[in-house]
């Protein structure tokens, strides 16, 4: 039973922990990454389709990405989404590539950008400290019920937070990965 509690726990961790990377993915960075349009829908046939279905987006050079669509009359509604993205990024179209580049990063804009993966990660860590709480109620439950005894709550809620100080250490390793990657010129 605290086993399953405990698997529980760290799946529903490791999911949040997932879902912050995923986050700070989007956040740019100054340098060109496929992963920046990765949320892009582009209107193809009437039904929002996500561009990595209707398009190749490989980097150009370090500030400059290049999306292909594998259509020829997809480059306009492809483009039209690029600039219509709340990235503030112009893309620039040469037959049927579309290349984007990716302007530089004012410092003002670099400070906003680390409030936002702040906000972000905090965000992440409340989220663990939830289940952290859910794990630890279903914890006493099972002793309200007689199924298990304190002394076995007690140990369920160390490896519990052992569990969570892991995870928070994940964030913070991927919070201080990100700001430095935003500090970078």
């Amino acid at each position: 039973m605290i086993d399953d509690i405990k698997q529980d726990a760290a799946k529903r961790m490791s999911k949040s922990v997932e879902a912050l990377a995923d986050n700070l993915a989007k956040l740019r960075t100054g340098r060109a990454h496929p992963s920046l349009l990765d949320h892009l829908t582009v209107n193809y046939y009437g039904t929002e389709t996500p561009l990595k279905q209707v398009a190749s987006v490989s980097v150009e050079d370090a500030r400059t990405l290049a999306v292909q669509p594998w259509e020829q009359n997809m480059v306009q509604p492809v483009e039209k989404a690029i600039m219509e993205s709340d990235l503030g990024l112009n893309p620039n179209t040469a037959g049927n590539v579309i290349r984007v580049p990716l302007p530089p990063l004012t410092e003002e804009r670099r400070k906003d950008m680390i409030r936002i993966v702040r906000q972000e990660g905090e965000q992440a860590k409340v989220a663990i400290r939830n289940i952290r709480r859910d794990a630890n109620k279903d914890l006493e439950a099972l002793v309200k019920e007689k199924l298990i005894s304190e002394d076995d709550e007690r140990r369920g809620q160390e490896i519990i937070q052992k569990l969570t100080d892991q995870h928070i250490k994940e964030i913070d390793e991927l919070l201080e990965k990100k700001e430095a990657d935003l500090m970078s010129v």
